[in-house]
């Protein structure tokens, strides 16, 4: 998954208003993010947050409602109009259009990040396959010949972006794996690439975000992050696994894209187990400075580790969200409470009684009324223990429907004797 600020930092089609990104994208860490400007026109209704949503309307729409959906919540009739008027006819969606009355052009600003967001809250939501279809084939479209995707469609693949659009045609359904490019690579084939050897100098077994002007991969958190996801098929709102052994790096030939994701596993393992979080990355000009906990990529790893069966080593993590965290999400809105809620719901938390915060209560407040709030879903761990207590009523149905037919042959045996017996008597 990836946050708002990484989402901005990454797009390629932005890069000519990057400076203006960086401020306008909602950080990782606790610092406020920005209001819309005065003269911003109401925000539409049915919106989450009150932020400008240039960069982000989609984005934070679509993380907000999977986490509603993710613990019971149905979000208001608004909400969904609102995400299904921003779809261009094409199946893409734009990162925010403000009149959606106007049709889609070619000064439309569409984005692989936003489409693969809205298409797995459409999948979620199970009422609008057409407009899911369509953002799965505009994908489809935007995909490059090396089997990935960038930002933008055109722009060169990137391992977050792959990512992300594995995550989306795996909610809709599609067979990643044979989803092949032009020249016949897969999604996964692409996000091999991105995949650092275990062997190497720095960042063994992380992934890369995109190889430098040199071609080199450098060790990145949240690319490592979102393609663990990816590399296991799983899409943003998923459950945890049993838990198994610590995650090991492992340089085997052919690599798989299970074996490149448990290497990035290994990698995230390491890189949180001094502290329990990931670090933002310096900005320029303040690499002697301390370094800033990363809170959303935190929960995104939380997530990915607890999903490919490392929920032990993701546990210290979790536990620090939970101490750490409700600042920086109060104060960057939806998407950021949408991120805690995917970790919580991943590793079987209660994000009602998140360290005292009510998670669930504080993303509703963010937009409009939700239409109905169900009864609360069963935890991972509840439901593990449902399905141990229904095997074990099985097991016992089965030992009792054994022991009740040994009986009854037992009944038979003992009739027919006394019938052959009465009837030698009567000869």
């Amino acid at each position: 998954m990836i946050t708002v600020r990484r989402r901005a930092a990454r797009s390629a089609a932005a890069c000519a208003a990057f400076a203006v990104l960086c401020v306008a994208a909602a950080p990782s860490t606790a610092s406020a993010a920005p209001a819309a400007p005065a003269d911003t026109p109401p925000l539409p209704a049915g919106m989450y947050g009150t932020t400008d949503p240039t960069y982000d309307g989609v984005w934070r729409q679509s993380l907000a409602m999977l986490a509603q959906r993710a613990v019971n919540v149905m979000p208001a009739d608004s909400s969904v109009n609102w995400l299904l008027g921003q779809q261009c006819d094409s199946g893409a969606f734009p990162a925010y259009r403000p009149d959606a009355t106007k049709p889609c052009d070619a000064t439309t600003v569409v984005d692989t990040n936003s489409t693969a967001a809205a298409v797995q809250t459409l999948a979620a939501l199970m009422k609008y396959p057409d407009a899911m279809n369509n953002g799965i084939s505009w994908l489809a479209s935007a995909q490059n010949k090396d089997g990935g995707w960038g930002y933008s469609a055109g722009a060169p693949s990137d391992a977050n972006s792959t990512a992300l659009v594995i995550g989306a045609l795996a909610a809709g359904g599609a067979p990643v794996g044979t989803r092949l490019s032009t020249e016949g690579r897969s999604p996964y084939q692409s996000l091999i690439g991105f995949a650092i050897p275990c062997d190497a100098k720095e960042g063994g077994g992380a992934f890369g975000y995109q190889p430098d002007k040199s071609g080199k991969l450098l060790p990145n958190a949240d690319a490592t992050a979102a393609a663990l996801l990816g590399g296991v098929g799983k899409r943003m709102v998923t459950t945890g696994v049993e838990p198994g052994p610590a995650p090991v790096c492992q340089d085997l030939h052919p690599l798989t894209p299970e074996r490149a994701a448990r290497n990035g596993a290994s990698y995230l393992v390491k890189t949180m187990a001094k502290t329990g979080h990931l670090d933002q990355p310096p900005m320029p000009g303040a690499e002697d400075s301390a370094p800033l906990p990363d809170y959303g990529n935190t929960a995104d790893a939380v997530v990915a580790l607890t999903t490919a069966g490392y929920g032990d080593q993701a546990a210290a993590s979790m536990k620090w969200l939970e101490k750490n965290s409700a600042d920086w999400a109060k104060a960057n809105g939806p998407a950021a409470y949408a991120q805690l809620i995917f970790a919580a719901h991943t590793t079987g938390t209660d994000p009602r009684t998140f360290d005292g915060v009510d998670l669930v209560k504080a993303l509703n407040a963010t937009g409009p009324t939700p239409k109905w709030i169900g009864p609360k879903p069963l935890t991972t761990t509840e439901q593990q223990k449902v399905l141990a207590d229904q095997k074990t009523e099985r097991h016992s149905m089965s030992g009792n429907v054994w022991t009740m037919g040994i009986g009854a042959f037992a009944a038979l045996v003992i009739c027919a004797l006394f019938v052959l017996r009465a009837r030698r008597r009567r000869s």
